[in-house]
């Protein structure tokens, strides 16, 4: 059962994102190496929530791998699981090759002393892919998981019918997102500067929830917990920003506005401090998850019951 499309598809977008400005932001992996500590403690809270829920994947889609943490600790969470990892960005892609290569030479040599004659260790499959048209077959997944991903699409409610189009009946999409309130502090600094804020219109976690419905998943679980990070300069703060992904918009200009402008949005930050001299940065995090729906009608219309013993 394939989602129906939007007959508004075009027109509905969280935000005027380019997905070439995307991958343009996360081309060089290295400038994201400021924000690994929030990517790692993120998905350590997910991997809490996934542990509650009772699911054996065979096959399972990391959609934003990135470079590929998250896929490690799958595979370590599901060894005997196919797994496949999908990003927009082929240098994001490349380090996720090379560390899973690291990972299964590690492995292989620790595995030697005790068992001989051991094979390869299945690597990922790895793509470069838009989420929203992802170049696998329909109900091919068992397990979709997406940290701090989704935000970057211009169009989530499309994201979401790609994911249940992909997943299998009953098959778990677990994900994190930016919530409304990321970044608080910094857009409120922009309009002190006189300045446009670059900060993105997150999506609220109740139009996720009612996304996830739309495109086909039963009874979705959402939470939101707000974290807050501290720095002791305004350049610290901007840095770590810029490591979160920049400013994906389409229009946008090469940069601030000159010396003037960017004194003006650090001032603006530095009267933010506390009385610790710290400056406060909010980030909110939207948790999802939720199973696939089973079909209702087969392929020639008629009515399907669920049966299932107790």
């Amino acid at each position: 059962m394939s989602p129906v499309p939007d007959k508004d598809d075009g027109s509905r977008a969280s935000a005027p994102i380019s997905l070439r400005r995307v991958r343009q932001l996360f081309s060089v992996p290295s400038c994201c190496e400021r924000s690994q500590f929030l990517r790692r403690e993120i998905s350590g809270r997910m991997f809490e929530r996934l542990s509650l829920i009772k699911t054996h994947p065979s096959r399972l889609l990391d959609a934003g791998c990135g470079e590929g943490d998250d896929l490690m600790s799958l595979r370590q969470a599901f060894p005997q699981a196919e797994l496949f990892g999908m990003d927009a960005s082929t240098a994001m892609l490349a380090m996720s090759r090379h560390r899973s290569q690291q990972a299964e030479s590690r492995m292989k040599k620790f595995l030697r002393r005790w068992r001989a004659g051991l094979g390869a260790l299945e690597l990922p499959y790895l793509a470069c892919a838009d989420f929203g048209r992802l170049p696998l077959a329909a109900s091919s997944m068992d397990l979709l998981w997406s940290n701090l991903a989704l935000h970057w699409h211009p169009q989530p409610h499309r994201v979401m019918r790609e994911w249940a189009r992909v997943l299998r009946a009953d098959g778990l999409l677990m994900f994190s997102a930016f919530g409304p309130d990321t970044f608080a502090e910094l857009r409120a600094a922009y309009v002190k500067a006189g300045l446009v804020p670059t900060v993105l219109p997150f999506v609220d976690l109740h139009d996720y929830g009612d996304m996830m419905v739309e495109a086909g998943f039963a009874d979705p679980v959402m939470d939101m917990e707000k974290l807050n990070i501290t720095y002791s300069s305004s350049d610290e703060l901007l840095a770590d920003v810029r490591s979160f992904g920049g400013n994906p918009f389409v229009e946008r200009k090469a940069g601030l506005t000159g010396r003037a402008a960017f004194g003006a949005l650090k001032r603006a930050l530095d009267e933010q401090k506390a009385a610790d001299g710290r400056i406060s940065l909010s980030v909110e995090v939207v948790y999802g998850h939720a199973f696939r729906s089973l079909p209702k009608k087969n392929l020639a219309g008629e009515s399907i019951v669920h049966l299932h013993r107790r």
